[in-house]
């Protein structure tokens, strides 16, 4: 009898561990691959808006001449910014959030990854176009109350109306 309930153990610890995993890192690279490829195609589909990558990251900018703002703002972690903002989802250009004329202040460490590189490329008054993978975003957690579903690539037009540090 002991025997019998010896294999049935091992057979269910055998069943247990090939149960499939949903663990968000497991998936990381593959998400990343087709994040990257989703807004390298859009940019190389719309060339005019001569994005730009930020460092190595895979979040891409764009600046229209004469939008860059002016000042000599220095950018931290506790940096509060007034922003406006449209918010859409890359592939389908779905709008997510929207400010109108209401202009928000958030602390420079309290937005999502891709704001926090994003915004430090323009000054006050400055305008910004930003593509965001989602692992720069929200990653593989959807958004309930934004109806943004997990790994949403995400696009972003900002314009800075005031930063105090």
């Amino acid at each position: 009898m002991n025997r019998i309930l010896s294999v049935l153990l091992v057979i269910a610890i055998g069943f247990g561990a090939c149960k499939k995993s949903t663990d968000p890192s497991i998936h990381y690279e593959e998400q990343k691959a087709i994040d990257d490829k989703i807004v390298s195609d859009y940019l190389a589909a719309h060339p005019d808006l001569n994005a730009k990558r930020i460092d190595t990251s895979g979040v891409f900018y764009s600046i229209k001449p004469g939008e860059e703002g002016s000042g000599n703002d220095l950018f931290t972690n506790s940096t509060q910014v007034t922003v406006g903002y449209v918010g859409r989802i890359l592939t389908s250009q779905d709008t997510i959030a929207k400010t109108n004329d209401f202009h928000p202040s958030y602390r420079l460490s309290d937005v999502i990854r891709g704001w926090q590189l994003g915004i430090p490329k323009i000054k006050k008054n400055g305008k910004i176009r930003l593509f965001i993978p989602s692992r720069y975003a929200y990653g593989p957690f959807p958004q309930d109350s934004l109806h943004l579903p997990a790994n949403s690539v995400l696009d972003f037009d900002i314009q800075l109306y005031n930063v105090i540090n």
